[in-house]
């Protein structure tokens, strides 16, 4: 027997060289294969060192994977933990939350704490005594002279848009699925807005229209009908092409009980911006049936979208055309804006729009003039020889602060006198505020939903650079607070004057007792001058006045609308801020809402008539 071989297990120079890419020395039973490494090799030593060099790297390579495993399966079993711990954490707070809601003093209590921690907010105490002084300083300055867009709208933009509601492509209809009657509640603005409505309303249900008529409100007092401030024949001849108007129902019809055969339909039944279809499914059936429908309360009861392009164009059109105010309103409402422009020194393009050709040449007839008259125009422009004049809407009368739910520095009188008129003339809010809990005064002004106080106004006039002798014309009747309050306006803009102020008495006294025809003296002043700012872009008067600015202005007549939610974050620092910062940021805020753009989908065409169913885009 020869002597035993070790086995290769054994032998350390070939113990697991192919598994680190190197094939065993062949064994001298079997020879060498075509596989093998050393088959052929010239330097079989030199093979062996090369693969020991490769199966160490191999074992380092190994333990850095093994090591790398270890870490991540450490870090995964400590983000186990910490997500078993946040659900729990979790789990604890909604159970805390569960009992704390039915334990209201734990509630007040953590509340409290929370508070102790938190940065007070800032509070509105309704003055502004630093801040006005401020602003007597910078109009002061001789100077200082007015920002050159601060009488200018982007024009090229602007000009772009052109006046085309009075435009056709139907024939009319015969009326013959019977009658339409409406009866708009509200003041002249709301009513205006009705009468639009309710024209596009009988065209789309092919009735014939009665001659609106407004119904009396507790609020306006006013028992003005249509005829006494439009032009009925205007109206009727006008509109003649797209549906039937009548001044009257026929004689059978007269004598029927319209609420007792179910034809009296409120605005309880009708939805806010109620669509197309609901007429045709819900009142035309009444219609066809009955003959003829009376709507009581008619106000924003057609939706702006969708709506077919020519009843869209026929609103426009109805707006910007048919409604024509009475000859003794544009007459008078001439003689306002002669004295506003400084003796008339020019007519406007708009201004035949708004008074007609004949009471639009009473602007340059200063014959018409006593001496009087003349002395109380000229009062006003004695300091500026500019023809031009800013007309603001300051919506700030007794009616819109009470239902604005806001605060407005009066104190404790202040609340009992605007609780008492909410309960006589709103006494359905009135009663809401007495059973639900409605956002703070302060919530609702940092939110910009209370109407700027005429303090807040004269601030951002004179911070957009309006100078000491713009002559500025107040519209709106019986400001709340009165004449101390105009005061604040007076003492920084000398050259400020009312229709009150430049009409006489005798000029008035047509109008009185009219809340709507004074309100449309207003709308004309304002819709005819250089600049126009409002204090609320939720007013009627001011969405009307300025959609007819853009419409016939030919993008000459700017408008300007304040970000209330802006403007209340500024004028909340009024303790601090420095004048020329409170400038800038107000002129800023002030400049992104004069950019031209298209009417959003859904707003009214009233207010933003550039849209292609109204103008027509260069």
């Amino acid at each position: 027997m020869g002597q035993e071989r070790p086995n290769d297990e054994e032998r350390p120079e070939s113990r697991d060289l192919g598994v680190y890419g190197c094939s065993p020395p062949h064994s001298p039973r079997l020879g060498p294969n075509r596989f093998s490494v050393f088959a052929g090799d010239p330097n079989p030593k030199l093979t062996i060192k090369r693969c020991k060099r490769k199966r160490i790297q191999a074992c380092n390579d190994q333990r850095t994977a093994t090591a790398a495993i270890g870490v991540m399966a450490i870090l995964g079993f400590f983000c186990l933990v910490n997500w078993f711990m946040l659900s729990r954490l979790h789990e604890g707070r909604v159970w805390l939350r569960r009992g704390l809601s039915n334990n209201p003093k734990l509630v007040s209590a953590q509340n409290e704490e929370r508070q102790k921690f938190e940065k007070p907010k800032r509070k509105y105490n309704g003055t502004y005594g630093r801040m006005l002084s401020l602003a007597a300083h910078a109009l002061a300055e001789q100077n200082k002279l007015e920002p050159k867009e601060l009488w200018q709208e982007p024009k090229e933009q602007a000009s772009a848009w052109k006046p085309c509601a009075d435009q056709r492509s139907w024939t009319p209809d015969d009326g013959k699925n019977g009658y339409i009657m409406v009866t708009a509640n509200g003041g002249i603005n709301q009513q205006r807005v009705a009468v639009c409505n309710i024209v596009v309303v009988a065209r789309l249900l092919n009735a014939a229209l009665v001659i609106p008529k407004f119904m009396l409100s507790d609020v306006w007092t006013d028992a003005s009908q249509f005829g006494d401030i439009y032009q009925e024949d205007h109206f009727m001849e006008y509109l003649s092409p797209d549906i039937r108007i009548v001044t009257e129902l026929p004689e059978e019809l007269q004598s029927l009980d319209l609420e007792e055969i179910g034809s009296v339909v409120t605005d309880i039944e009708v939805m806010k911006e109620a669509k197309p279809d609901f007429y045709m499914t819900h009142i035309l059936p009444i219609l066809l049936k009955n003959r003829v429908i009376h709507f009581v309360g008619f106000g924003n009861r057609l939706a702006f979208d969708p709506l077919p392009f020519e009843l869209q164009r026929l609103r426009c059109r109805c707006n910007f055309h048919a409604l024509n105010f009475v000859p003794r309103i544009q007459e008078t409402a001439a003689l306002l804006v002669r004295r506003l422009r400084d003796s008339g020194s020019y007519v406007a393009p708009l201004d035949l729009h708004l008074l007609g050709p004949k009471s639009a040449s009473l602007i340059l007839d200063k014959k018409s003039d006593s001496p009087v008259q003349e002395e109380a125009a000229s009062s006003s422009s004695s300091s500026s020889s500019s023809s031009k004049y800013l007309a603001l809407h300051l919506r700030f009368e007794i009616d819109m602060v009470a239902h604005s739910l806001c605060y407005f520095g009066g104190g404790e009188t202040e609340q009992k006198e605007l609780d008492s008129y909410r309960q006589k003339h709103f006494p359905s809010l009135s009663t809401l505020t007495k059973k639900k809990k409605f956002r703070s005064a302060d919530v609702l002004r940092t939110e910009g939903l209370c109407p700027l106080t005429p303090e807040e106004a004269v601030l951002m006039l004179a911070a957009l650079g309006f100078n000491r002798e713009t002559r500025v014309f107040v519209a709106g009747a019986n400001i709340y607070g009165g004449s101390k309050r105009l005061a604040v306006l007076t003492s920084l803009y000398p050259n400020l004057v009312t229709k009150e102020k430049l009409l006489t008495e005798s000029e008035l006294q047509p109008f009185k007792n009219f809340s709507s025809q004074l309100a449309a003296l207003d709308f004309i002043a304002c819709a005819a001058a250089d600049a126009f700012a409002m204090t609320d872009s939720g007013s009627q008067l001011s969405s009307l006045v300025s959609g007819y600015r853009i419409y016939y202005g030919g993008g000459k007549m700017p408008t300007i609308r304040p970000n209330k939610r802006r403007l209340s974050d500024i004028l909340l620092k009024n303790s601090t801020i420095e004048w020329n910062v409170f400038e800038r940021r107000v002129r800023k805020a002030i400049r992104q809402t004069k950019h031209v753009f298209a009417r959003p989908n859904g707003r009214s065409v009233y207010r933003y008539p550039r849209c292609k169913e109204c103008m027509c885009h260069a």
